[in-house]
C-alpha cells in the first residue's frame, strides 16, 4: 500500500482538484484506493459529492474516538472517503501528549485498510501540526505546481521543509511533482516547466494538466472531470497522469 500527502504550502495550486481527480482516475483503473481530507476547509468531500457534516472524519480518528473503519464512506467504485470532520481544526489547537501530536496520523492509519493499494492525503494550505502529521504518516509526497515564478518560491519553501523532515526522521522522501494549470501557449509557463526540469530531474509526471475552466466548474456538481465531461482534455490528462503515477512516468529535456 502506497501512501501519498499531496501537499503543498502554497493555496491555489490543485491540491484538491489533483486528490479528486487522481483518485478516481487510479481507482478507475481498476485499484482500490482512499483518499483522505487532510484540510479543515473540507473542499475534497464536497468535490466528491458530499456535502454535509452527517459523516465523522479523520479528526475523531486522530483524536482516538473512532476508527477508521467507522469513518469511510463509499463514494465511487473502489473509492473510499474519509472526510476531514468538524474539528478536524482543533488538532492544530493540541497541546497534549507534547512530540506525540505529530503521530496522530500515522498511528491512526496502523489498520483498517488493509487492501487498498493507494491512500492519498489531500492537505492543507498551511505548514502547522496538520502537514507535520501527513510528513509523519507517509514516505511519499506528491507536490502539485502551476507555472509561475510565485509558485517556484513557494516549492523552494516546501523542499526546505521537507528536508528538514528527513533529517529529523532520518529518512528520505519519494518526491513527485505534477504541473497543474498548466497554459502550454504561455512563454512564462514554458519557462518555468523547463526551470523545474533541470532542478527536478527525473521527478516531474509526465503528463502536465492544462488549464481548463472545466476543472473548475467540477466541484459545485460534486463530480470529478471523468464524469463530468469523460471526454475533455482534462479528463485524458487526469487518466494519463494515473497511468504516470503508478507507473513512474516522468518528463525528460526541455518543453
Amino acid at each position: 500500500m502506497r501512501v501519498v500527502a499531496i501537499i503543498n504550502q502554497k493555496g491555489g495550486v490543485g491540491k484538491t482538484t489533483t486528490s479528486a481527480n487522481l483518485s478516481h482516475a487510479i481507482a478507475a483503473s481498476g485499484k482500490k484506493v482512499t483518499v483522505i481530507d487532510l484540510d479543515p476547509q473540507g473542499h475534497l468531500a464536497v468535490s466528491l459529492g458530499i456535502r454535509t457534516q452527517q459523516h465523522g472524519g479523520i479528526d475523531e480518528v486522530m483524536r482516538g474516538e473512532k476508527t477508521i473503519q467507522q469513518q469511510i464512506i463509499q463514494v465511487r467504485d473502489n473509492l473510499q472517503l474519509i472526510t476531514s470532520g468538524a474539528r478536524l481544526q482543533e488538532i492544530e489547537q493540541l497541546t497534549e501528549n507534547g512530540t506525540h501530536r505529530g503521530d496522530l496520523l500515522k498511528n491512526a492509519l496502523q489498520t483498517g485498510l488493509e487492501g487498498q493499494d493507494y491512500v492519498f492525503i489531500d492537505c492543507p494550505p498551511s505548514s502547522g501540526l496538520l502537514i507535520v502529521n501527513a510528513l509523519f504518516a507517509t514516505d511519499e509526497i506528491l507536490i502539485p505546481m502551476t507555472s509561475d515564478f510565485l509558485a517556484l518560491q513557494g516549492l523552494s519553501h516546501l523542499m526546505g521543509t521537507v528536508k528538514k523532515f528527513e533529517k529529523v526522521l532520518k529518512k528520505q522522501y519519494t518526491s513527485w511533482l505534477v504541473i497543474s494549470r498548466y497554459t502550454p501557449n504561455r512563454k512564462i509557463s514554458r519557462q518555468v516547466l523547463n526551470i523545474l526540469l533541470s532542478h527536478f530531474p527525473n521527478k516531474i509526471l509526465a503528463t502536465a494538466i492544462r488549464e481548463t475552466t472545466l476543472l473548475a466548474e467540477c466541484p459545485s456538481f460534486g463530480k470529478t472531470i471523468l464524469e463530468y465531461n469523460p471526454r475533455s482534455r482534462s479528463a485524458k490528462d487526469f487518466c494519463k497522469l494515473a497511468i504516470d503515477f503508478m507507473e513512474g512516468r516522468v518528463m525528460y529535456g526541455k518543453k
